[in-house]
């Protein structure tokens, strides 16, 4: 069958110039090629927006003239199939995509390099309808997904280049180190940044308890506990009031970790009069060519999608970046990110929008990172992420100007919760009279800005997010930070509270 999609190269055509980062790396990837055993097989990293598709589409067109050998690049996404296609025709690669559409591959001599589907090009080989011939370089795309290692016996006699901007393993049990033999990194993303080649980041995060989170088998967090938490009231306000402060009027992309949180965000974002669309797997092709060409058109755009537009996906405009959920994956933190960081006519910068920590779990985005450590100890990497509990310890919270503002006679605000443990507990006091005290306190509060108790429950209502706090504190100074008890004392903590009001009221009726 053939390639419905192809044109011939113009053999005068211009090829594109790299830049000299590129062409370094280039060098590196080359003197490795000429000078390791024809089976070797090595890891190039190089961050989102670097460019790796045109230096893997110049080393095949490279290759191609000095070896007279063919080449095979393998996706994982019939986008990345197609991008890559694209490129190779601009580098004058004579080159086929094998699809689902394609069968048999009886026109093979006419090629010198092929792109292909891992899934669809593992079912052709073992159903004995295909066999590559004069093959002598392998270039896997996105090599950090595990996908790909069932095609590794096909090609054993055969160079392996693996390219990544992250060489994390997604899967732990299966480090890159035991299929790769060496790494080369490329240019950090601070020098990409410096360099005018990627955006400059502006980072605002956002404390969030993700306490109730559970872990999944693949070592990230579940849809379902996900959900339950991205869908609450409070989050979705959470998540308004961040988009209103730094990205009101800014070309958005919000990731999330579940369909019914998309379609959540999509409802409050329309009921607040802002213009959104959302995507996911189960839009038609047809669907998403559709709510693509809206996201690309429209300034403002606000998209909110799942899982679908982390690779495959390129739209420099993007302004604005919101991570609306968790993750533990650090290749899924640059993989979002990265869709914010291409330059763009006069776009220098774009925002980032943390709401599940991760930026306190990762580092920044533009951190240095150790990559050759991760590969040779990945391990002693995923052992040593910083974990929920311990981010939340250092949580500050402070009351919100529109709740003190509630608040006219009170002028402190301050309650030290493990100043006040360490001092009780060296009196031999219990425990327990830390919240007394801070309960106390509370009431002075609402006492000394309300009329009746009626006034002062209703001042209560919006220290809900400090009792939290204070709860949380408490829980890890006396070693308990179970979620049902912190649930559990949140509950006693409001009854005592509002029962010392109902006191207090009836003292000065008295």
């Amino acid at each position: 069958m053939k390639n419905n999609k192809f044109m011939a190269p113009d053999p005068q055509a211009k090829i594109k110039t790299l830049y000299d980062y590129q062409k370094r790396d280039l060098g590196a990837i080359f003197d490795r090629i000429d000078d390791k055993p024809d089976d070797y097989k090595l890891l190039y990293q190089l961050p989102t927006g670097g460019g790796k598709t045109v230096v893997f589409s110049e080393i095949v067109r490279r290759y191609i003239k000095q070896k007279n050998k063919k080449v095979v690049i393998l996706t994982h996404r019939i986008e990345l199939c197609k991008q890559t296609s694209k490129v190779l025709d601009t580098f004058n690669v004579k080159n086929k995509i094998i699809n689902s559409k394609v069968k048999e591959l009886d026109d093979q001599k006419e090629f010198q390099c092929f792109v292909a589907m891992v899934e669809t090009l593992n079912n052709r080989i073992q159903d004995d309808k295909l066999k590559l011939e004069e093959i002598g370089l392998v270039i896997v795309d996105e090599a950090h997904y595990n996908s790909f290692r069932k095609l590794f016996k096909y090609f054993e006699h055969c160079f392996m280049l693996g390219v990544t901007a992250t060489p994390l393993s997604s899967n732990f049990k299966l480090p890159m180190k035991d299929n790769y033999d060496e790494l080369i990194v490329g240019d950090s993303i601070t020098s990409l940044v410096e360099n005018g080649f990627l955006a400059r980041a502006v980072t605002h995060t956002y404390d969030v308890g993700l306490s109730g989170l559970t872990i999944g088998m693949n070592g990230d967090y579940t849809v379902k506990s996900s959900e339950k938490l991205y869908t609450d009231q409070s989050m979705q306000d959470k998540l308004m009031q961040s988009y209103m402060e730094t990205s009101k009027g800014k070309k958005t992309l919000i990731f999330n970790n579940g369909i019914r949180t998309s379609i959540e965000v999509e409802d409050t974002f329309r009921r607040a009069g802002i213009e959104i669309r959302h995507l996911d797997n189960t839009n038609t092709k047809e669907e998403r060519k559709e709510i693509l060409r809206w996201f690309k058109k429209k300034p403002d755009a606000v998209l909110t999608s799942v899982s679908i537009l982390t690779t495959g996906f390129d739209e420099p405009s993007v302004d604005s970046i919101i991570l609306n959920r968790a993750t533990k994956s650090l290749t899924l933190y640059y993989q979002m990110i990265g869709r914010g960081s291409r330059i763009y006519k006069d776009k220098e910068e774009f925002q980032i929008i943390d709401l599940g920590n991760n930026v306190a779990r990762f580092g920044l985005w533009n951190e240095p990172v150790d990559w050759q450590q991760i590969f040779r100890s990945p391990d002693f990497y995923t052992e040593n992420i910083v974990s929920d509990e311990e981010i939340e310890r250092n949580f500050v919270y402070k009351l919100p100007d529109t709740v003190k503002a509630e608040f006219p006679n009170t002028s402190d605000f301050a309650f030290d919760v493990r100043g006040a443990y360490k001092r009780i507990t060296k009196e031999n006091r219990k425990s327990k009279e830390v919240l007394d005290e801070s309960i106390a306190q509370h009431v002075q509060w609402c006492v000394e800005n309300s009329e009746d108790v009626f006034d002062a429950r209703i001042l209560a209502k919006l220290l809900k997010d400090d009792i939290k706090d204070r709860i949380r504190r408490y829980s890890y100074c006396i070693i308990n930070n179970t979620n049902n008890y912190k649930d559990w004392l949140e509950e006693d903590y409001y009854r005592r509270l509002r029962i010392a009001l109902q006191q207090e009221f009836a003292g000065v009726e008295s």
